[in-house]
């Protein structure tokens, strides 16, 4: 059989950059979508494109199989021209969706309503699909990594919140496997990390892989509220997420084992991601 040739966007991101280690480490021509300079291991080709600009794409595409779509915008804008460049050159697209996706009648919060959008729009395109609906990402934590270098402590809200956040390594291996057999043709796997973890214990557990400890510190959800404004999120983005983090603190996110049953390791834990992110809080 012969591999698939494949496109990987968000080549220099957490998620994407695991995709393209994972391909190139199985001996998977890839191809890695990017707007400037980034280094790679010998034999990914990088090249150059932006999903901002789709006919920019045409080049990149050029004999490739499938895609590994990575949205970057907070709006679905652009995005049916991205998908049709896609399609007349391609003939999959995984696209890396999340877990708080909505319905056309429900689309969810601003922070997820755009993948609800993109689902639709790429299933209606005729491509061959895969949508990976994974739970909160453990990158997200690395958001901490200058108080904790600073301080040594994090000041946060939501110290009891529990999330199953996932390994971008272990978004890499289900895409994997949807990009190079048919495994998931048509399936939204809600994937999540080994078990939920409050923020106050990933704080400790950060504290434990770096060898001293760290400290969180506790805020009102409004004083967290100014904090990130002041920090340049989006106002509408900052008022949508917080209150819907809040609301997980009695209906948490669900946790299973759709990571081992589709690649056949088991996911990994936040304690396995803090020690292999050690460097960046130090």
């Amino acid at each position: 059989m012969t591999q698939p040739r494949i496109l990987v966007t968000g080549a220099t991101g957490r998620v994407g950059g695991a995709v393209v280690s994972q391909l190139h480490a199985a001996g998977v021509p890839v191809r890695a979508l990017v707007r400037g300079e980034a280094d790679f291991p010998e034999g990914v080709h990088a090249v150059r494109g932006d999903l901002g600009d789709p006919a920019s794409l045409d080049a990149a595409l050029e004999g490739i199989d499938s895609v590994f779509l990575v949205w970057p915008f907070l709006s679905a804008e652009g995005a049916s021209d991205v998908i049709e460049a896609i399609r007349k050159q391609a003939r999959r697209v995984v696209y890396l969706s999340s877990a708080g996706v909505g319905s056309e009648e429900k689309p969810g919060e601003v922070i997820t309503m755009f993948h609800t959008e993109l689902e639709r729009q790429i299933e209606a395109s005729g491509l061959e699909w895969t949508g990976l609906r994974p739970t909160g990402f453990a990158s997200n934590t690395l958001g901490w990594a200058r108080q904790i270098r600073t301080t040594g402590a994090v000041r946060a809200p939501l110290a009891r919140l529990a999330r199953p956040l996932i390994h971008e390594a272990d978004m890499a291996a289900v895409a994997v496997k949807a990009l190079t057999t048919d495994a998931l043709l048509g399936a939204r796997p809600l994937i999540t990390g080994l078990e939920l973890i409050t923020q106050e214990r990933q704080v400790a557990l950060i504290g434990e892989a770096i060898g001293r400890p760290v400290r969180f510190e506790e805020i009102a959800l409004d004083e967290a509220v100014e904090q990130m404004k002041a920090e340049g999120y989006p106002p509408e983005l900052v008022e949508t997420v917080l209150p819907a983090q809040a609301a997980m603190l009695d209906n948490p996110e669900p946790v299973n084992d759709e990571v081992e049953r589709i690649t056949g390791t088991p996911a990994r834990s936040f304690r396995e991601w803090a020690v292999d992110h050690a460097a960046d809080f130090r």
